[in-house]
């Protein structure tokens, strides 16, 4: 069983020695000349980042707790067709079934996932794989990619079942200004590193990494995607809309693992690099934290001007203060509120905040290879 403890990261090893580099590395494709005279990689030349060792190389294993999570997600699987849309159907096309706000927050949050998933995808793809030289690490990424792209399904099964205008939902990550607020913030850091001419192996570029990573591991994964964990999972325990919140539950349970991967890949770059994590980029990154928390406060007024029962803007404002909370303790950093109570109690049956486990983990049997939800 998988430890998704935040209080001892898993990551957390023996620091190595800190190697600061004057230029950079080559960058490490593993599509380079083969060094016939090459020796055999041990245990001690990988790192996470500008490791001159054979990327190609997955044997002997480093970081052990990449591979459990690579596992993990392959255990995990599952397909959206999977999952029977009929009542959503049914409940979608009834007069009477849905109040209007309820509709605005169901399209706003499917509009905000459908191409966020697609965002995610690309960033791992084009950059994070390019720049983090590890090999286990680097399979795990092949599965998350593999999983965005499920996810990606997920919402165009979604669409087509409710018979939605593909047009305005897969669109409005350009349409609707809270929307598209998020999206803009966050590609800034995939479009900087994706940039042919970046290379890792100096401070500076180093940090740049970092940055990525944080922006969407712990930001895009790790706080805005729960305020539409949020909202769909309080329709789904009203009975409504039960099919996407299945859906939304397999989504959840995968992404406490990309956030878990992503804190533990930061943690071990800080522990292997200690002179890129300084007291003024510390405080970049809190500052990060808490523009995204102020974004997600617009979007979260956007998808529910007035709300609907037990859930509105400002509750999901309080629960967004406490996750950025709960994320800069788990980066090591202090927190950048006030002290936040969650708001949503029911919230921990869906998911275990403080360990980060799979979602409804004290009333869900677990399931492997896409079988349906079994309750206690």
């Amino acid at each position: 069983m998988l430890d998704w403890s935040d209080n001892a990261s898993s990551a957390a090893r023996k620091p190595a020695p800190a190697v600061l580099l004057t230029t950079p590395a080559p960058e490490p494709t593993g599509l380079g000349t083969i060094d016939r005279s090459g020796g055999r990689v041990s245990v001690d030349e990988k790192r996470m980042i500008n490791c001159r060792a054979d990327v190609n190389q997955l044997l002997p294993l480093k970081y052990k707790w990449a591979w459990e999570k690579y596992l993990a997600g392959c255990n995990n699987h599952w397909m959206p067709t999977e999952v029977s849309m009929q009542a959503d159907i049914a409940l979608w096309k009834s007069r009477d079934g849905l109040t209007e706000d309820e509709r605005r927050a169901i399209k706003r949050n499917l509009g905000f996932f459908a191409a966020s998933e697609s965002l995610v995808a690309n960033n791992i793809v084009l950059a994070i794989y390019r720049h983090l030289t590890n090999p286990e690490c680097r399979q795990y990424l092949l599965r998350q990619a593999f999983e965005e792209a499920v996810h990606t399904h997920t919402f165009q099964y979604i669409v087509e079942s409710l018979g939605l205008d593909e047009g305005e939902l897969f669109n409005m990550y350009r349409e609707v200004p809270s929307i598209t607020d998020k999206a803009a913030w966050a590609i800034k850091h995939t479009q900087h590193l994706d940039d042919p001419d970046f290379k890792t192996g100096t401070p500076e570029a180093d940090q740049a990494f970092l940055r990525d990573l944080v922006a969407f591991y712990v930001i895009f994964e790790g706080m805005w995607f729960y305020t539409g964990f949020a909202q769909i999972l309080s329709l789904g325990r009203r009975n409504k809309m039960v099919g996407i919140a299945e859906q939304y539950q397999y989504i959840l349970r995968d992404e406490s693992i990309h956030l878990n991967f992503g804190i533990d890949v930061i943690n071990q770059i800080k522990i292997e690099n200690p002179h890129l994590w300084t007291k003024e980029f510390q405080e970049e990154i809190r500052d990060m934290v808490r523009t995204a928390a102020e974004l997600e406060a617009a979007y979260g007024r956007d998808t529910m001007p007035r709300g609907f029962l037990g859930l509105n803007a400002a509750l999901c404002e309080q629960y967004m203060h406490f996750i950025a909370n709960r994320r800069c303790a788990q980066l090591g950093l202090a927190r950048v509120f006030d002290e936040a109570e969650n708001p949503f109690p029911w919230m921990s049956e869906a998911m275990d905040l403080k360990k980060e486990k799979n979602f409804f983990e004290t009333r869900v049997i677990e399931y492997q290879n896409g079988g349906a939800l079994s309750w206690e």
